[in-house]
């Protein structure tokens, strides 16, 4: 987005050769400011799955990394898991209610399924689910973001 400002101030200042204004003030900017503020206050207040993917991975990789399955810690796993996701959500400082849920299962070849439906207004609420896996085990986190 900086290099879409910097194209749209030269751009002003070209139609404008004889006139020496700040570039804020060309109207051409003032309009894609005022619509860049607007995404960016958009993103600040909406769910990003990306966002909440990527915390999701690192708090897995942070809690299990390259362990192999060993039932007596996958409580503290589990544990560690949800506790890291939701510290680092609410530091995203953003207006919602979190429900964290995770899975640990060793790999020997049982099936799993799982489903979640929600009432939500999808305007505003969303929902990002990450399977991880590695050599022993599938550890699967899902995140609901409710709007407050």
């Amino acid at each position: 987005m900086e290099y879409w400002n910097r194209t749209l101030v030269l751009f002003c200042w070209f139609l404008e050769p004889n006139v020496v204004l700040p570039p804020l003030i060309c109207p051409h900017l003032l309009q894609q400011t005022s619509l860049m503020d607007e995404f960016q206050g958009a993103e600040e207040t909406s769910f990003v799955v990306d966002e909440v993917s990527n915390i999701i991975k690192e708090s897995v990789e942070g809690a299990i990394g390259g362990n192999a399955y060993q039932h007596n810690k996958v409580n503290q796993w589990t544990s560690n898991v949800v506790e890291q996701c939701l510290n680092q959500l609410t530091k995203l400082g953003k207006p919602f209610k979190y429900i964290v849920t995770c899975v640990i299962m060793q790999k020997n070849g049982a099936g799993l399924h799982t489903a979640s439906s929600c009432f939500w207004d999808n305007t505003s609420d969303g929902s990002c689910t990450v399977r991880w896996e590695n050599k022993t085990m599938y550890c699967i986190v899902s995140v609901f973001g409710l709007a407050i």
